[in-house]
């Protein structure tokens, strides 16, 4: 009986995986499709955040997900960090979808392999957090494979690296005080993602007007032979691909070990370049390969060598100040608390 639990659970797993790494990879490459035919980022931007809007409202009733006394935010607690999540999803978004405007679909997962390198700076310098020896060797594969990677990349825009580098810098701040959000308040994710979706859409909706909808309206930029339904209809799909795969993404988090959903995450990464480059058929060296999977090889290195952090860190944190048969915490007490402290 447990030998069948376990199979179809991990039967569910694997179907999760193959449904989220083929959503990621057919949303990007829409989306190349539509900034080749439509070259307005910042639209693409809003039918995702519309998107999230508009689908995660029905969802959350749909899974009973109620608000709870802990989703109420002080006015200050609003200001200082749910404000400024909302802004930086919106700009990281924009950066991201001109990164993949600029240059390959490869080229810009590959720079945004770069993330650990990112939230460990980050990190250190906004909260303080130092890290292991074994996680700051990780980063060395991972800045000499985006190296190599830029180096010898054929179709290099200087404007699509720098877009990818800050959309990169910009959802790791995201993923930080995401976090620290969900630590402090114990907000659901999903929640979170619906609030911070619709306070960007609400912001950034007059933002939109004054740069694209003007010149959407007049065809500037736009080819002459554009065939305006299927942009619409590639543009519905691309909002609804990037809406699913946060709630597949989501859904997997809380099915598996966090070392298990990163290396997942690793090789989703791998997916999404290796199906872009099937489907788009943009030209790649030898060389250019290597570097892209020298900069994944380092993003693996790194989940295991911050998983060894934590789990060591979890070692020190479950040693037992009192005995229970003294009244105190067991092992075992203490243990369950501090796996609670992290979920």
């Amino acid at each position: 009986m447990t030998d069948r639990r376990q199979i179809r659970e991990a039967t569910r797993i694997f179907i999760l995986c193959v449904f989220w790494y083929l959503i990621s990879s057919s949303n990007n490459v829409i989306g190349k499709l539509v900034l080749n035919e439509f070259p307005y980022p910042m639209t693409l931007t809003m039918v995702q955040l519309l998107s999230i809007s508009l689908y995660s409202g029905p969802l959350l009733k749909c899974w009973n997900i109620r608000p709870g006394l802990q989703s109420s935010f002080s006015k200050d607690y609003y200001w200082k960090l749910i404000i400024p999540l909302a802004f930086g999803k919106f700009l990281s978004s924009v950066f991201s979808h001109i990164s993949i405007w600029k240059v390959p679909v490869s080229f810009a997962h590959t720079v945004k392999a770069s993330m650990p390198l990112f939230t460990v700076v980050l990190s250190r310098v906004l909260m303080g957090e130092k890290q292991t020896l074994p996680v700051y060797l990780s980063l060395i594969p991972i800045i000499m494979g985006v190296a190599v990677a830029t180096v010898t990349e054929i179709s290099f825009d200087l404007v699509g690296m720098w877009s990818a580098l800050i959309a990169t810098c910009g959802f790791s701040l995201q993923n930080i005080f995401s976090k620290k959000v969900l630590h402090d308040t114990g907000v659901h994710h999903l929640r979170l993602l619906h609030m911070l979706g619709q306070l960007a859409l609400l912001m950034f909706t007059p933002v939109w007007a004054i740069f694209d909808l003007w010149n959407i309206i007049q065809h500037v930029n736009i080819k002459q032979d554009a065939n305006m339904f299927m942009i619409f209809i590639y543009l519905f799909a691309d909002g609804l691909l990037n809406w699913l795969q946060n709630v597949v993404a989501f859904s997997l988090l809380h099915l598996v070990t966090p070392l298990t959903y990163a290396v997942a995450n690793a090789s989703k990464r791998i997916a999404v370049i290796s199906f872009s480059l099937f489907m788009l058929r943009n030209p790649v060296t030898s060389t250019n390969v290597a570097g892209m999977a020298l900069a994944i090889f380092g993003v693996l290195y790194y989940n295991k060598a911050k998983y060894d952090a934590n789990l060591q860190k979890k070692k020190f944190t479950v040693l037992p100040l009192v005995n229970h048969s003294n009244g105190g915490v067991s092992v075992g007490h203490r243990f369950a608390l501090n796996r609670f402290q992290h979920i």
